[in-house]
């Protein structure tokens, strides 16, 4: 693999995880253990094929996989790691908004 495959691939795969109702899929899988279509289109409150259009991205991504139990697919984080990456994000949002209250907190002060 080449630099430009690795920066392309490494692309693909940040799209596929940048949708908030993808990204509830993979926090719930990653905190709840596999889950069926059904069980997720419950929980998201969406359409069943929408959500079956999301696992296929994070599928293809290699983000999540499924096996076979009976006649349903139960889903599942194929990748943990990909729990350290919203770790990261949400380190990044909380280090923004102090960033962000601190200089507020400095213009108020320089305004009175």
């Amino acid at each position: 693999m080449d630099l430009i495959d690795k920066y392309r691939i490494r692309s693909e795969i940040a799209k596929a995880v940048a949708h908030p109702a993808r990204m509830q899929i993979i926090d719930i899988l990653s905190q709840e253990g596999p889950q069926t279509v059904t069980e997720l289109t419950d929980r998201l409150q969406v359409s069943q094929p929408t959500v079956s259009g999301y696992l296929a991205v994070l599928r293809n991504a290699g983000i999540v996989t499924f096996t076979k139990e009976g006649a349903q697919a139960k889903y599942r984080v194929r990748t943990p790691c990909i729990v350290d990456l919203f770790d990261c994000l949400d380190a990044v949002v909380r280090s923004h908004l102090k960033q962000t209250q601190e200089q507020f907190d400095t213009e108020m002060r320089e305004a009175n």
